[in-house]
């Protein structure tokens, strides 16, 4: 018989123990450790997690040739900009997001649109009925070259391989893939770890792309410990709002491309629609001017996009005034008020002060500071600004305006869209032409030199 082991792993960064500990001494988090029974007989060789450098010699770094991966479209352009310009061969990405956020549906979709593509989906989670129907939804031309298998048994699933050999594999969910290797339940710590180094041999041994869906925890982090994440060469990371339709998908890592790219989706009832223009869902398209409304252009990544923040003062009813944002940082949005009764002499102590991101993004941008800060007066006097000006650049506690990252992008990205006017921080400007652009620049310094000329 087999003997068994019991170990204890730390379900956040995959460290064991042979004994339970409250605090695990290598990420130093609390009560992250869990029991799990191993037979020692199945256990994995020993150089199973590290199938690319096998049999490796050392050569000196100017002797290796520098060769381009092969990539393949995706058909999604906003989903190739992200892997850095498509699928790369025996590349394995991990794909995490909320539940019911689209994760199985923007890969169903991808497989659907790959012609030309042997594409095999494993499916632990639903049924081939359940993916028909969504098959169907999704899109009515036949996909001759697209097969599903409900599957959880990783030995199993390589069988299945061998004999079709396809050329992108999907897989739906890692969590609920199971080997025999391991005695343990499927979702645990050691069948994660076993089960990714399994998919990750296949990729780099075959040299077929491999997508892996994963689940998160309650606080946004991808389920299961951080060898999994350091084990892939892509993680991505499929934000969005479930009251919005819009869905985001940001790179955390990438080892062919950048990790600030940004790719926009909008959901609608027959699948996902690459959104090309982000201005166009951020910034309301309204024929009045209101106050409390200010164009921000912010940078998501690389990519310069305009966005509606939307602030109400009002006189506080109560005896303590209230401060709510949506979207943005309640703390730098109190710096910023202290920031105006002090260098502004705009009296806000006694005020109601509402502030809310459009489209429902959360935005991190420090170039939004100046734009909140023209929202907040424009409410307080009631003055409405004009729709077509826009701002980029940062507050500090001075009252200064500091400049910011990419400002000839965002300039640019204003005067594509038809923007006439734009505030921006007087440093900004070094190496900036104004004469190449339609709009104007408005070179700022301090806060107060903002308010005098839009309030004026």
């Amino acid at each position: 018989m087999a003997k068994s082991k019991t170990m204890y792993y730390c379900k956040n960064c995959g460290a064991q123990s042979a004994k339970w500990l409250g605090r695990c001494p290598e990420c130093n988090e609390w009560n992250t450790f869990e029991e799990e029974v191993i037979l020692q007989e199945t256990a994995a060789p020993k150089g199973h997690f590290s199938p690319v450098v096998a049999q490796s010699t050392p050569k000196v770094i100017d002797d290796i040739e520098l060769t381009r991966f092969p990539r393949t479209a995706t058909g999604f352009a906003e989903f190739d900009r992200v892997l850095g310009g498509g699928i790369v061969k025996g590349s394995i990405v991990l794909l995490g997001g909320e539940p019911g956020i689209g994760k199985s549906t923007l890969l169903l979709q991808m497989a659907l649109h790959l012609h030309g593509q042997k594409v095999l989906y494993v499916s632990g989670e639903e049924s081939e009925a359940q993916l028909k129907m969504r098959a169907a939804r999704l899109s009515d031309a036949p996909a001759p070259h697209c097969y599903v298998l409900t599957e959880t048994n990783t030995q199993q699933i390589f069988k299945h391989i061998e004999d079709l050999q396809p050329d992108i594999l999907i897989v739906d969910s890692i969590q609920t893939m199971q080997s025999n290797l391991i005695e343990s339940a499927a979702g645990s710590i050691s069948q994660l770890k076993e089960c990714a180094a399994e998919f990750q041999h296949f990729a780099k041994r075959t040299a077929c792309p491999v997508f892996l869906i994963g689940h998160i925890t309650k606080d946004g982090s991808l389920a299961g410990p951080k060898l999994l994440e350091h084990i892939v060469d892509t993680v991505l990371q499929f934000e969005g709002d479930q009251h919005y339709g819009y869905r985001m998908v940001r790179c955390i890592k990438n080892r062919f491309g950048s990790t600030s790219e940004l790719g926009i989706f909008e959901m609608l009832q027959d699948g996902l629609r690459e959104v090309q223009n982000p201005s166009e869902i951020l910034v309301s398209q309204r024929e009045e001017d209101y106050s409390g409304n200010a164009i921000a252009c912010i940078l998501e990544g690389n990519r310069p996009m305009m966005i509606e923040t939307q602030a109400l003062v009002s006189t506080a009813v109560y005896g303590t005034p209230q401060r709510s944002a949506t979207g943005y940082d309640i703390r730098r949005m109190n710096m910023l008020l202290a920031v105006l009764e002090k260098r502004c002499r705009f009296k806000l102590g006694a005020k109601d002060v509402f502030l809310n991101i459009a489209g429902g993004l959360r935005v991190e941008d420090p170039a939004i500071n100046v734009a909140i800060v023209a929202a907040i007066l424009s409410s307080a006097t009631d003055i409405a600004l004009d729709n077509k000006t826009c701002f980029a650049g940062e507050m500090g506690l001075s009252g200064e305006v500091r400049p910011v990252t990419r400002i000839a992008q965002r300039i640019a990205e204003a005067d594509k869209l038809g923007f006439t006017r734009m505030f921006v921080s007087k440093y900004n400007l070094k190496g900036i032409r104004p004469s190449d652009y339609k709009l104007k620049i408005v070179p700022i310094t301090k806060v107060e030199e903002m308010a005098k000329l839009l309030f004026s």
